[in-house]
């Protein structure tokens, strides 16, 4: 009786296992195709291109590859300084950022999912829909952890920087470089670099090259962390003129909470 007991139990593990098995193969895209192939058109891309066909209006992708030696150091510098601090350091997920987004929510007792990392964006960007919903968390997270384990960190950046939205139908930095500055992203200063970032929480309600009192903010304190670091070696005229103390790091990675295209 209780070997019969043991064989149904072992066959109900072994129908759950396959089917979670075909669930996987079936539903989960397959990253390492990244490792040689660059993605022609995001998951990102085809809901925006949808949702302004349902609307009759033309949607234009402006995107140009370019290699990761070819992207300003400043500009990298950037992304991760504002994105994902510790890019380097996690395998996918800052579970810090994670637990400081969910004590926020609680609080105002809405779930935003916030304290993604770059590796999380570019799953969602790739692959999903940017709306927001426990799924699409589930698969993100299963995705962020594929690709953890199959590129490189480097690879993981360069695709990032090539597809993440930087404005209405601007796609990568190199677009968004020649669009805003006229300009290969690897001529970037580090004022143009910090501008740029600091849109990335909504590009497409933010332009780095105007006057929105946001984007002045967020670009100072990126670039003043970037001559904290060393990253950038000021001129003797900023070093001795005297400036207003710069807000707190923290405040860095708790910009205001936006109604669309969030971290």
């Amino acid at each position: 009786m209780a070997k019969r007991r043991h064989q149904k139990w072992l066959v109900i593990v072994l129908f759950i296992a396959g089917i979670l098995s075909l669930f996987y193969f079936l539903l989960i895209p397959d990253p390492s195709k990244l490792k040689k192939e660059n993605p022609k058109k995001t998951s990102l891309m085809e809901y925006r291109e949808k949702a302004l066909k349902e609307k009759r209006k033309t949607y234009r992708i402006y995107q140009i590859w370019v290699p990761f030696s070819k992207i300003s150091p400043y500009l990298i510098k950037a992304v991760l300084i504002a994105e994902d601090d510790k890019f380097w350091k996690h395998e996918g997920f800052d579970y810090e950022a994670i637990q400081k987004a969910i004590e926020k929510d609680l609080k105002v007792k809405k779930f935003k999912f916030g304290g993604s990392t770059i590796t999380q964006q570019l799953a969602r960007n790739l692959y999903l829909s940017p709306e927001k919903s426990l799924i699409r968390k589930f698969f993100e997270a299963i995705i962020t952890w594929r690709m953890e384990e199959v590129l490189s960190k480097k690879r993981i950046l360069e695709v990032y920087l090539n597809v993440v939205e930087w404005g209405e139908g601007i796609f990568g930095v190199e677009a968004a470089s020649r669009n805003y500055y006229r300009k290969p992203s690897s001529e970037l200063t580090p004022e143009e670099a910090a501008r740029l970032v600091s849109v990335l929480p909504n590009p497409r309600k933010y332009n780095p090259v105007g006057n929105q009192r946001y984007v002045i903010n967020r670009s100072n304190l990126i670039y003043s962390i970037m001559i904290q670091r060393g990253i950038v070696i000021p001129e003797y005229k900023e070093v001795t003129e005297s400036i207003e103390p710069s807000p707190p790091e923290e405040t860095l990675f708790n910009p205001p909470v936006l109604k669309e295209g969030e971290r």
